[in-house]
């Protein structure tokens, strides 16, 4: 029996590579980065198997991709999915949940600490010996704020938010507010998390962190009416997606004092514009969408990504198809 032919749009771990050529004949792109979009499509004549870490699997890629029957996504997000074109021609689409949690977690509270105490701008007065004495400094120059026992409030209670809230809760003996679709009794009683409107946790929140998913609902979903209900002693962090904040709103908020800072992994567009201002604002963290970016947590989610892609392509079932494929699968 002949093997299914994949092909796979960016370099990825040799683990993962060898688990896929076990089962699949595998052309993979070469060069830096990822393939080009007039590549990707030159290389998808036969293939059955797609394998990516982004750009939209669209009618356009489809055209080009007459024998597909599977992409398979390193990547948690799947708004690069067209669900209603994948759906018509009966192609799965995967992601890859759940093994970036925890470290995603862990870059949200470094966000945070870093935007409230001031980490990346006092390091860079340091490196450029401008730190000396008789200057005409005083300790309140250097002052932060505190994290612990502050009030966070998640937008977006799914299993990273989880996470985070351990980390909040456990860790800095914070109190946690969320909004979300729906209420998390479990979260609320292992917590002592308070469910509540948007505007109530805008209000009440020292620490606002966006973690929801990027859909029609949730596109631009905070906006500067948004800013103006926060506490001017308040950081917005978010390491969902940029396009589910209005940026020039968020930059207007910080401008003008609206909020005292910002934490962000992520932006619109990515990258940003050289001269976009939230680069230039010393309250503001800035880092390239980093939140799974360990070597350890990108080869489990590349792991995953090639049994999910192997499953599908020889008779298995997928542990991962997206929710509004699944029914591809009966």
């Amino acid at each position: 029996m002949s093997k299914p032919k994949i092909y796979i749009s960016k370099a990825i771990p040799e683990e993962a590579l060898a688990y896929l050529e076990q089962h699949c004949e595998c052309r993979m792109w070469d060069g830096q980065g990822a393939a080009s979009r007039q590549g990707l499509l030159a290389q998808l004549h036969d293939v059955e198997g797609l394998l990516t870490t982004g750009g939209p699997i669209n009618q356009e890629l489809l055209e080009h991709a007459p024998k597909l029957r599977a992409v398979s996504s390193i990547s948690v997000g799947y708004n690069h999915f067209d669900l209603e074109a994948m759906k018509a021609r009966r192609v799965i689409g995967t992601n890859t949940p759940h093994v970036l949690d925890e470290t995603v977690a862990d870059l949200v509270l470094s966000l945070m600490l870093s935007a409230a105490r001031r980490i990346p701008e006092l390091d860079a007065f340091v490196k450029q010996g401008r730190w000396q004495r008789g200057k005409g400094l005083t300790d309140e120059d250097f002052f932060g704020m505190d994290v612990h026992h502050q009030t966070i409030g998640i937008i977006g209670m799914g299993r990273i938010g989880e996470a985070i809230a351990k980390r909040a809760v456990d860790g800095f003996g914070m109190s946690l507010l969320y909004h979300n679709r729906s209420r998390k009794p479990e979260t609320e009683e292992r917590f002592g998390a308070r469910y509540c409107s948007l505007d109530e946790l805008l209000r009440e929140s020292g620490f606002v962190v966006m973690m929801t998913p990027l859909t029609p609902e949730t596109e631009r979903m905070i906006r500067l009416e948004h800013f103006e209900k926060m506490k001017p002693t308040a950081f917005f962090i978010n390491a969902s997606r940029g396009k589910t904040v209005d940026e020039p709103a968020l930059i207007q908020a910080l401008q003008t004092g609206l909020i005292r800072g910002a934490g962000l992994d992520v932006f619109d567009p990515e990258p940003p514009s050289p001269d976009n201002p939230l680069l230039h604002m010393p309250n503001v963290v800035t880092l390239p969408h980093i939140g799974s970016a360990t070597a350890k947590t990108r080869l489990d989610m590349a792991m995953l990504a090639a049994r999910n892609l192997v499953a599908a392509l020889t008779g298995g079932h997928p542990p991962n198809v997206v929710p509004e494929l699944r029914e591809l699968l009966e």
